[in-house]
């Protein structure tokens, strides 16, 4: 099968290993284990929904069968004490009737289409409005919202799930039929990989990604606000009053979008100017210096200070959309039984860049058939 210039390799991932900073000790110390599952709730058709969890190199994952939600992700700080740095329910109803995309495993299309609506091969395509005037990750009933199938697996030295499905002709607007497989993997030193691959039997747009919010210092600590960030990105993609990018590529250079040198998140958020009014803080694509590369290729570093976790991530992609989780507003009880409010987390999402099927200029998005889609991302842990 023939590749195209949206394809991109995921062999080269493992080679990070020697990259992260959990040594040999506290990988022995948690060995790898084979994935296990429970129920953990039922969707109102009657159908039961698994809660699976892997554990490798110290990392532990949970991952639900609906969705393919990153339910908890558990990760050592600097005194070796495990804590849940991904936002969450602990049960299925609110993660049906109130989550904001919490975990999220996000299909057919990564953040917004203006109206919409975009034009592939002479034929409009109309969407599902359900951000305000536009479509937001997939539409109304997107994949975070779908039932996968799980397959578990033990390679090695190496752990994970691998979940398909098959996004049928037209399902919330698309065209085609779209095979889908994304593999979780943990490495023996506690590395998170997400592989993504999907094939269509007609052209049409594919932008997957993961939607975690993460916070360093635990799921329910507080704010986001004082972890520091460093990402290798100088310019990035401002947007208008919809949140759609305008097609400009701007320079972060003398903005609060700057931060090719270490800096906590919280230092320019409130600082003002409409982009940062527009979205309530960054809600913004980072334009990485890397481009597409075809193996996954270092893009940041997140660190919190109070806890000393570090995540550091590499990417295929172009793009990496930096959310400050500007939209909890207090009416949402975590996992932890703490509320959630505007800056209690943060999502950095791998993917192409908004919008672009209605941008000729951005990296494109197109999937054709005969050509397959693959990225990679992966996310580092170690501490300070």
């Amino acid at each position: 099968m023939k590749t195209s210039r949206r394809t991109v390799l995921a062999a080269g991932a493992a080679g990070l290993a020697a990259t992260t900073a959990l040594d040999a000790a506290t990988a022995q110390a948690a060995p790898r284990r084979h994935p296990t599952r429970k129920h953990f709730g039922t969707l109102a058709d009657g159908t039961a929904v698994d809660l699976w969890t892997v554990s490798n190199g110290g990392t532990r994952l949970q991952v639900l069968s609906w969705g393919g939600v990153i339910h908890s992700l558990e990760v050592p700080d600097r005194d070796g004490h495990l804590a849940n740095i991904a936002l969450g329910f602990d049960n299925l109803a609110e993660y049906v009737a109130k989550s904001p995309y919490f975990g999220g495993l996000i299909g057919r299309f990564g953040n917004r289409i203006a109206a919409g609506r975009f034009t592939l091969a002479g034929h409009t395509y109309q969407l599902p409005l359900n951000d305000g005037a536009n479509s937001l990750h997939g539409g109304t009933q997107g994949f975070d919202k779908r039932m996968w199938q799980v397959e578990p697996f033990t390679r090695g030295p190496e752990t994970g799930l691998i979940l398909s499905r098959v996004s049928p002709d037209g399902e919330m607007g698309y065209p085609g039929t779209l095979k889908v497989r994304v593999t979780y993997t943990l490495t023996a030193r506690g590395d998170w990989r997400i592989d993504y691959e999907a094939t269509t039997d007609r052209p049409t747009v594919v932008n997957l990604t993961s939607h975690t919010y993460f916070n360093l210092a635990g799921e329910g600590s507080g704010s986001i606000y004082d972890h520091t960030l460093e990402l290798a990105a100088a310019r990035y993609t401002p947007v208008d009053a919809g949140l759609i990018p305008t097609g400009e590529l701007a320079r972060v250079a003398g903005t609060p979008f700057d931060f090719r040198r270490p800096k906590p998140i919280g230092r320019d958020i409130r600082e003002g100017g409409a982009q940062l009014v527009r979205a309530k803080g960054f809600d913004h694509n980072w334009v990485l210096d890397k481009g597409i590369s075809t193996s996954p290729a270092y893009i940041l570093t997140l660190t919190d200070p109070s806890s000393g976790r570090v995540m550091r991530m590499y990417t295929t992609e172009p793009g990496l959309q930096f959310y400050t989780g500007n939209f909890l507003d207090g009416t949402l009880e975590g996992t932890s039984g703490r509320t959630y409010r505007q800056g209690d987390a943060l999502c950095l999402e791998a993917q192409h860049f908004p919008d672009s099927p209605n941008h000729p200029s951005f990296p494109s998005t197109v999937l054709r058939p005969g050509t397959t889609y693959r990225t990679s991302t992966v996310h580092s842990f170690s501490t300070r």
